[in-house]
């Protein structure tokens, strides 16, 4: 039984609903930050997760310019994909997508009570979390289903 993932497994595999695991490289030569966080992914499109503006996570990102990202299905069958991109954009969330995040990550019910306190805050206030994009050309750095 093979272990590797066609294309298509990988990218249908991005595209389900997982907690991703975001690195980036450590400041002033420390490790790599890695953090659980929501993601929105469509095969053959970017990965977008959202953070607050003044954020470490978003610092180190806007210093390094890119990311390792994973994701992975702990029941079995074991799955993950890692990939490695390079950010191509920071960008206010928007409404739709941040909605549609809450909706997938918790649910009708507490994905409205997500969404209505959030409500009212704008981009430049430095409360509203920005959006970063990962280039669409992912380069894969390691897989497993088994």
């Amino acid at each position: 039984m093979s272990t590797r993932m066609t294309t298509a497994e990988r990218e249908s595999f991005l595209a389900e609903t997982h907690i991703g695991v975001l690195s980036v490289a450590g400041a002033d030569g420390r490790a790599p930050m890695a953090v659980p966080i929501w993601y929105g992914y469509r095969p053959g499109g970017e990965i977008t997760f959202a953070t607050s503006p003044g954020s470490v996570k978003m610092t180190l990102i806007r210093e390094a310019g890119q990311i390792g990202f994973t994701v992975q299905q702990e029941a079995m069958p074991y799955k993950y994909v890692s990939v490695e991109g390079s950010v191509v954009g920071y960008e206010p969330t928007d409404a739709d997508e941040y909605r549609q995040w809450s909706m997938r990550y918790l649910g009708p019910r507490s994905g409205r009570a997500v969404l209505r306190r959030h409500q009212g805050l704008r981009a430049d206030d430095g409360h509203r979390p920005r959006a970063a994009r990962a280039l669409a050309d992912l380069r894969l750095r390691q897989e497993f289903s088994g």
